[in-house]
């Protein structure tokens, strides 16, 4: 007889009040401007006011992870087809410290539940090279040539859901 795996020792939840989205951006500055050395004046955009933000918690209160959903207009003009029923996954991040424990392929999945949620049928998103295997082992496919993104090297992937 197997034993049942134990509940992860996180949570993912959208994050709706100022500490949740507070704790997100702390996550993207962590990973994105410290580790990545993107520069900060480009990590924060406007579409950060109207997007869905998911943020993975540790039981005692420390963020781990984060990720967001762009959605109507402002994933139109990211993901460039303008197709109304095309969502936008952006700016996942997990802390170095998490990597490892499932936290990003639960995030991936909570903005899916997200974009489901408001009637998209597809997931666009522009992935890092070197996350190609770990977005295409959650469904995600490349298309289009590589182009930089902050100077990294990316692809985009689009996932039906």
């Amino acid at each position: 007889m197997s034993t049942p795996s134990p509940a992860p020792a996180y949570e993912i939840r959208v994050a709706e009040d100022p500490a949740d989205r507070d704790a997100c951006f702390a996550v993207r500055k962590d990973v994105f401007v410290a580790e990545q050395q993107v520069p900060e004046d480009i990590e924060y955009d406007a579409h950060d006011a109207g997007a869905v933000h998911v943020l993975a918690v540790r039981a005692d209160g420390v963020p781990l992870g984060t990720g967001r959903l762009l959605h109507g207009a402002a994933a139109a003009a990211k993901n460039g087809d303008g197709d109304p029923a095309v969502g936008s996954l952006g700016r996942l991040a997990v802390t170095a410290a998490a990597r490892g424990l499932g936290v990003g392929a639960a995030l991936v999945r909570a903005v899916e539940d997200a974009a489901r949620a408001r009637g998209l049928t597809t997931v666009d998103l522009h992935a890092q090279t070197h996350a190609l295997g770990f977005y295409e082992r959650l469904g995600y496919q490349a298309y289009g040539p590589e182009f930089s993104d902050a100077g990294i090297p990316h692809r985009a992937m689009r996932r039906s859901l």
